[in-house]
């Protein structure tokens, strides 16, 4: 194998087709483009949406106008009717007892807890990854104890006139703060302070005096010999007895001697 003997991969680079040069070569004159028509003239290329002339389909299918609610919350719903015929005919009880051992028999006036979980169970709800929102279709003759993320006005009213509750679930918008940590107002949460107050006095670490810089006890020097003499001994404190007290001494000692 010599360089100039290096050729490209069979079928990697095809010739350019030669048109217009006559019948044998089989692209002469009309050059593969048929006989006349807007197709065969030069420049005549046709724009691929133009459907000759008549309303084009992008023009003629329905465009999706209006607003979409990016924060619209999409509910799992259920009619109060539905859960009222559960009731009848005993499914919820039965959902509901699946996971707790019966105790004696159930008082007659106690409510029916309903939640998402339990609807579930039944098949009034398909899933559990949507909030549970209690619609007023229908009606409703047992007391219900109804948990869920919402209810319409018309729900609450038929739950609470058939002589039920309802426990509204609520998620917090914010984040709550750890116990112990200062709030906005500076002031710290009852935990943290219990803890300090249940510290021992004779456990807790002593303080040391604080000590004054150079600066500052030079400054008070220089104010007192400034100061008239009340001044300076009302600033001195202590020091103008502890002075008068050893002159005292010395002046006994000093008497002493001469006797």
């Amino acid at each position: 194998m010599r360089l100039h003997e290096l050729r490209p991969a069979e079928g990697s680079r095809t010739p350019r087709t030669r048109v217009g040069r006559g019948i044998a070569a089989g692209k002469g004159k009309t050059a593969g483009r048929g006989t006349k028509g807007q197709k065969a003239r030069a420049g005549g290329s046709i724009p691929p949406w133009f459907e000759g002339g008549q309303t084009p389909l992008h023009m003629r299918i329905p465009k999706l106008r209006g607003f979409k609610n990016r924060f619209k919350i999409e509910y799992e719903v259920v009619n109060i009717g539905a859960i009222g015929a559960a009731v009848e005919r005993g499914a919820l009880e039965t959902a509901a007892g699946d996971g707790a051992p019966s105790r004696g028999k159930a008082k007659a006036t106690a409510q029916v807890t309903v939640n998402q979980d339990i609807l579930r169970a039944v098949g009034l709800v398909r899933t559990l990854d949507r909030p549970l929102k209690i619609l007023g279709g229908g009606e409703l003759s047992t007391a219900l104890f109804v948990v869920a993320d919402a209810f319409t006005a018309s729900a609450r009213s038929k739950i609470e006139a058939a002589g039920g509750s309802v426990s509204v679930l609520e998620i917090p918008t914010k984040p709550l703060k750890a116990i112990g940590v200062e709030t906005s107002d500076g002031a710290a949460e009852p935990a943290a302070e219990s803890a300090a107050e249940s510290v021992p006095a004779e456990d807790a670490p002593a303080k040391r005096p604080a000590r004054k810089s150079k600066a500052a006890a030079a400054d008070a020097m220089i104010a007192t010999d400034e100061a008239t003499p009340s001044e300076a001994a009302a600033v001195d404190g202590t020091s103008g007895s502890a002075r008068s007290d050893d002159a005292e001494a010395e002046a006994e000692a000093t008497s002493g001697d001469d006797a």
